[in-house]
C-alpha cells in the first residue's frame, strides 16, 4: 500500500502544475494564434480566475493547511476551468466575474 501512495502522491505533484500551468499556457499560444475570438476569451478567463485563485490562496494559507484534500479538490477544480469539454472558466466569468468588473472597468477599443 505504500508504494501506491507514494506514486499517487508523485502523479498528483506532477498533475497539478500539468494541468494548471503547462497545458493552459500551450492552449494560450494555440488561441493567440487561431482567428477565432471564442478561444481567446475561454484562456483570457482562466487566467483571470486562476491569478484570483492563487491570490485567495496566499491569503488563506494557514488555514488551507489544515484542509486535508484541498489540493486534490483545486486540481479537480482547475481540471473544469481547463478541460474544453466543460468551458468552466468562460462559464464563471461570464456568470460571475463580468458582472462585477464591468462596474468598475469600461471597455476601450484596443487597435493595433
Amino acid at each position: 500500500m505504500s508504494k501506491l501512495w507514494v506514486f499517487l502522491t508523485q502523479l498528483n505533484s506532477i498533475a497539478g502544475p500539468v494541468l494548471m500551468l503547462l497545458y493552459p499556457l500551450y492552449a494560450s499560444v494555440v488561441a493567440i494564434e487561431s482567428t477565432s475570438k471564442v478561444d481567446d476569451e475561454q484562456w483570457l478567463a482562466y487566467w483571470i480566475i486562476y491569478s484570483f485563485l492563487t491570490l485567495m490562496e496566499m491569503v488563506l494559507a494557514s488555514l488551507l493547511e489544515w484542509i486535508p484534500i484541498y489540493y486534490t479538490a483545486k486540481v479537480f477544480l482547475v481540471a473544469w476551468l481547463v478541460l474544453p469539454q466543460f468551458k468552466g472558466a468562460a462559464f464563471l466569468y461570464e456568470r460571475f466575474a463580468r458582472q462585477h468588473i464591468r462596474k468598475y472597468i469600461t471597455p476601450k477599443k484596443v487597435s493595433l
